[in-house]
């Protein structure tokens, strides 16, 4: 089936040509039809199966006229939110590729920038907000922007706006929304706080699922090592040293964390930068576009930060924290075996990890193997195990508290 059956005008066809795409995922075909037919729709597929075209798409043919012209206004008409600053711009980039002939103009909206340029761009007149709730909240205070001609209301990433704690400005924004409008809602995963939103905001809508509830893409293979925190660098130092690796997302659990992974692949002469939430939005553009172009081998990534990446033929996604939500599980692993390409998954456990483990286990509905890596020993006597979790509890204030450290390993060791 290609994208020419789905109903969406030349215009449209035409943008999706010149990008490259001609044949529409599961969740584009089966959702598209709905959302231009006007229906309200609860998307729910895991990352990296084509929702955002699922609700671009249509959006663009709806605003546009059959010949491509758009009826421009000085309101927008259509309004996307979503969690974060490199999502809003990864969808916004999507508009304007797939929009090419539509004559639409869309504009992201985010912090970490100058709000005065937005205002400025608002001005002037949009048919397309993408936003990040917090940075539209200070334009509704500021009076900059006015959504009572908003027709398409999307929800995108639902999960993680619950998640990162912007529910309560979600819903300042939608009560500043028009109640006569059409309001998609894309999810990976669906929780019942998700749900108790979608009861309050939608009109009969309809639901797609896409594979299992909470489960990866089948594209994706996933491997879990055991392996200390004090020996995790090693380990990713010698798979990057032993595999063909074009190109590889770490995930650390903290900003901390990021920088001194990405210090420490470097000096093992490793081509390596990282993102996260400290960076400067240009930083944090700059580095994904150098990522992009293959610049450098590795991104280490904070999970915030890593919700707007979406860099074609990533090979490899490195948990190097074992995720303590399992949400985030599903999300990090799906940066890989995007648009039903290949790709794999390694999560290392530390002993103190291994109850997040679990919990992905619970959720998924599979237990893993403890997989073995060829060359490199990646579990530790219990004994030295015992004596790493003794030496990260007792803090380090000088000589005495080493040489406590050292007798305690020489016990255990005997």
């Amino acid at each position: 089936m290609s994208f020419s059956n789905v109903g969406l005008s030349d215009a449209v066809l035409q943008g999706l040509s010149a990008s490259g795409y001609s044949r529409p995922t599961e969740i584009q075909r089966k959702a598209i039809p709905l959302v231009l037919a006007g229906k309200d729709l609860i998307g729910c597929a895991p990352t990296g199966t084509g929702k955002t075209a699922a609700f671009v798409l249509p959006i663009l043919h709806r605003l546009g006229k059959p010949n491509g012209h758009a009826l421009h206004g000085h309101f927008p008409r259509a309004l996307i939110l979503t969690p974060t600053r490199e999502l809003a711009a990864q969808i916004e980039e999507a508009i304007l590729s797939y929009g090419t002939h539509c004559d639409l103009k869309p504009i992201s909206i985010y912090g970490g920038v100058d709000i005065n340029r937005q205002i400025r761009s608002l001005r002037n007149g949009v048919d397309i907000v993408v936003a990040t709730p917090g940075r539209l909240i200070d334009h509704l205070e500021r009076r900059s922007i006015d959504l009572s001609r908003i027709e398409i209301l999307v929800l995108d990433e639902a999960d993680r706006m619950f998640d990162m704690g912007f529910i309560n400005a979600v819903r300042k924004i939608i009560a500043r929304v028009p109640r006569e409008r059409q309001t998609l809602l894309f999810s990976a995963t669906m929780s019942p706080e998700v749900r108790s939103l979608v009861a309050n905001i939608q009109r009969t809508p309809f639901y797609i699922e896409i594979g299992e509830p909470f489960s990866p893409v089948t594209t994706v293979s996933q491997k879990i090592y055991r392996i200390s925190q004090f020996t995790k660098t090693n380990f990713l130092v010698h798979i990057l040293k032993n595999e063909a690796i074009e190109t590889m997302l770490v995930f650390s659990r903290t900003k901390h964390g990021a920088d001194k992974i990405a210090r420490q692949l470097e000096r093992s002469g490793i081509k390596t930068a990282a993102i996260h939430s400290n960076r400067s939005q240009s930083q944090r553009q700059k580095t994904l576009e150098g990522f992009k172009r293959h610049s450098f081998k590795v991104l280490v990534a904070t999970d915030v930060a890593a919700r707007g990446i979406d860099v074609k033929d990533i090979s490899h996604v490195v948990n190097y924290d074992t995720p303590r939500f399992p949400e985030d599980y599903i999300h990090r692993i799906g940066r890989t075996g995007r648009a039903e390409k290949k790709g794999i998954a390694l999560t290392f456990v530390a002993r103190d990890e291994e109850k997040y483990l679990r919990r992905i286990e619970l959720m998924i509905g599979k237990r893993f193997e403890i997989s073995g890596y060829p060359g490199f020993v990646c579990d530790e006597p219990p004994a030295a195990a015992a004596v790493t979790e003794r030496a990260e509890r007792v803090p380090f204030f000088g000589r005495r508290t080493m040489s406590f450290s050292t007798r305690r390993f020489e016990l255990q060791r005997a």
